[in-house]
């Protein structure tokens, strides 16, 4: 006599892709990372040079200003949770659009992140390649900012 028989690995694999579809569309409904807000440009530093902006936009700007660009992938949930979240956390610590507020950074903070790999980081990068900063334009940057935070620190000084 013959028990019956298990579900074929097939059919398995029908339900679990049903099951990861129908957990995909569910994920869209959820609020968070959907705020694509851009807020006024409020106050820049005094640059060092056009070539500092110019390296601040392609490493720091979609985290650390209010001229982020919203690709599509920042619409589509789970990512769009981790973009939402390292623009608020990136904007938070420091924003180059509200140079009139206080910054939570400091011009070895930066020198140290910068040279240290973590910003910008491995996984933007990866996304971003204009964002991959050699040696010579990550020395150009630090120089830049360290000369903007010293013509402009920002109000109430830095980190």
């Amino acid at each position: 006599m013959r028990l019956s028989r298990p579900r074929s690995w097939r059919s398995a694999l029908l339900w679990a892709g049903v099951g990861g579809a129908t957990l995909f569309a569910l994920i869209q409904l959820v609020p968070y990372g959907h705020n694509h807000s851009n807020p006024p440009v409020t106050m820049e530093p005094k640059w060092a040079s056009p070539q500092t902006r110019l390296l601040a936009e392609r490493a720091c700007f979609d985290c650390h200003s209010n001229l982020t660009k919203w690709r599509w992938y920042s619409n589509v949930a789970p990512v769009s949770w981790l973009v939402q979240r390292d623009v608020d956390s990136g904007r938070s610590q420091f924003n180059f659009s509200e140079w009139d507020r206080p910054q939570d950074v400091s011009a070895g903070d930066l020198e140290e992140a910068i040279r240290g790999g973590s910003m910008p980081p491995w996984f933007y990068v990866v996304m971003h390649s204009n964002a991959n900063l050699d040696k010579a334009e990550e020395a150009a940057l630090i120089r830049g900012l360290n000369a903007a935070l010293a013509a402009s620190p920002p109000k109430g000084g830095g980190g």
